[in-house]
């Protein structure tokens, strides 16, 4: 199983398994981040890329996926998710190159075909 499949499974099992335990942080938290990530002055995509360059940032490879996925279902296109992987990069500077690369991974996956080789 490849890194980007084993980080979903295991974010899909701990999410069944917070829900199972009825855990109020954890429901607060999925409350918290629908409140978020729901369109208002910014609509849903942007906030989507902006957590993509976070993620990228703070050097979270689930969070990365996670925010690219997302964002590439609320229709950011490809050059879209990878300058807010380049605001990241800036923000972290050298070592952000590093979470890059897995950026690029994930971003592989969602658009299949479109990165060069």
């Amino acid at each position: 199983m490849d890194k980007l499949e084993e980080i979903s499974r295991e974010r899909e099992s701990a999410n069944r398994k917070l829900a199972a335990l009825d855990s109020k942080v954890y429901a607060a938290f999925l409350a918290m981040e629908r409140a978020t990530y729901s369109d208002g002055a910014l609509p849903r995509k942007t906030k989507e890329l902006i957590a993509t360059g976070i993620a990228v940032r703070i050097n979270c490879e689930s969070c990365t996926q996670w925010h690219i996925e997302q964002a590439a279902r609320c229709g950011a296109t490809l050059r879209e998710i990878l300058e807010a992987v380049e605001v990241g990069i800036e923000m972290g500077g050298g070592p952000a190159t590093v979470s890059a690369r897995f950026a690029l991974r994930a971003l592989g996956r969602v658009f299949p075909g479109e990165l060069p080789a």
